[in-house]
């Protein structure tokens, strides 16, 4: 750890600033936390001047003016500062952020232009954005945006004005991602979904009876189950204002592709889908379908590869919303100690679908599978 902290003159404050930051560490005093963090070599820990914790010696202290500056030298924060010193700079800087963000009504702000109004770098400011929020600010904007063309769609009778008044520089932009940020076009989701046209099939598979609809984009609901009135009704409740009729010859590609995966013989499935989610659904389903076929992760490890590894019951919840069974598959995501967790379609089906990958991906001649990653894990 010792051997990774470095200190960079710039950042260092000069030795009569360093002598008072040393008088505020012994006497704790909380008037300086703000103006600078202390780092213990010895530990690799910082703290502000408050902290509880035991005096280091002076020779192994390093002064940094802020927690950003710290941690890019290689130290971790203390956790027994209370507000931990990092969480009171971010927090500070995310709301002039967010401020600057909710307030660009015509066009979101630059990054540059945004790190300038909060006097730090480009780079820093995007990954502390990120930190906290599990998005960037690129994408927080893009949100702020489409909530005000929904909003706009929602109450004007005339689309091009909502799309302007959203801030959008032209309609062709809005066009153009409306598959993945509306999952239709403005115009049908102004009126509800109303005019959708959706098309489904009903065969066996090995998990019982498969509903597979789509539109003209992409597939739009995979269900599962055995009563072909209850996987009919479940697609009306979903898309209650759309037109739905059978249409076997539009599903064909689709549906070949699913039943070759589910019977091993297509370990990728890609295709192209229209559903409607937010971003944070859209991030915990593209990790989705990076886990390699036959493998698992839990919903903690998801949660963490997005960047948000306190939101492991969010992520089960966006599995639980997931549309397009298989599809996307989050059949794959698990709880930490390896049990299934649940599946909108029944932990049986679930249990089968992985019990079926595994054995796929597993060489006749390689012996007993190994089973995913969080399985090896818990067996430790």
């Amino acid at each position: 750890m010792i051997a990774t902290m470095r200190n960079t003159a710039s950042e260092l404050p000069a030795p009569a600033a360093e002598d008072r930051y040393w008088q505020a560490v012994r006497a704790h005093d909380p008037g300086f936390d703000g103006d600078f963090v202390y780092a213990v070599r010895s530990t690799g820990v910082y703290c502000r001047a408050s902290c509880p914790s035991r005096r280091p010696r002076r020779d192994q202290v390093a002064f940094y003016p802020n927690a950003e500056a710290a941690e890019e030298a290689g130290f971790r924060a203390c956790r027994r500062c209370g507000s931990r010193p990092e969480d009171a700079s971010r927090t500070e800087l995310l709301g002039k952020v967010l401020g600057a963000l909710n307030d660009a009504e015509d066009g979101a702000p630059t990054l540059s232009a945004l790190a300038d109004d909060v006097n730090t770098s480009p780079h820093r400011l995007a990954r502390g954005f990120k930190r906290l929020t599990g998005v960037t600010p690129r994408e927080y904007s893009d949100a702020r945006k489409l909530a005000r063309l929904k909003s706009g769609l929602r109450t004007s009778s005339n689309v091009a004005e909502a799309i302007y008044e959203a801030g959008y520089g032209s309609s062709r932009a809005v066009y153009e991602r409306a598959r993945t940020q509306l999952g239709m076009t403005p115009g049908t989701y102004r009126r509800g979904g109303a005019g959708m046209q959706i098309g489904y099939t009903l065969v066996d598979s090995p998990l019982g009876r498969l509903l597979v609809a789509a539109t003209d984009r992409g597939v739009c609901s995979v269900c599962i189950g055995e009563s072909d009135a209850k996987l009919e009704r479940a697609l009306i409740e979903e898309y209650p204002k759309a037109e739905i009729r059978q249409d076997a010859a539009q599903l064909k590609t689709a549906l070949e592709a699913l039943q070759a995966h589910l019977a091993g013989r297509l370990p990728q499935l890609d295709l192209p889908i229209d559903v409607q989610a937010t971003i944070f659904q859209w991030r915990v389903w593209r990790e989705l379908q990076k886990i390699p076929y036959g493998e698992t992760r839990s919903y903690r490890e998801i949660a963490r590869a997005i960047g948000k590894p306190k939101a492991a019951r969010a992520v089960g919840r966006a599995c639980a919303t997931n549309r397009v069974a298989v599809v996307i598959p989050c059949h794959r995501a698990v709880q930490a100690g390896g049990s299934l967790g649940g599946y909108r379609w029944g932990l049986e089906r679930k249990r089968a679908l992985l019990a079926r990958e595994r054995q796929t991906n597993t060489p006749a001649d390689a012996g007993p599978a190994r089973g995913s990653r969080t399985a090896s894990k818990s067996k430790k």
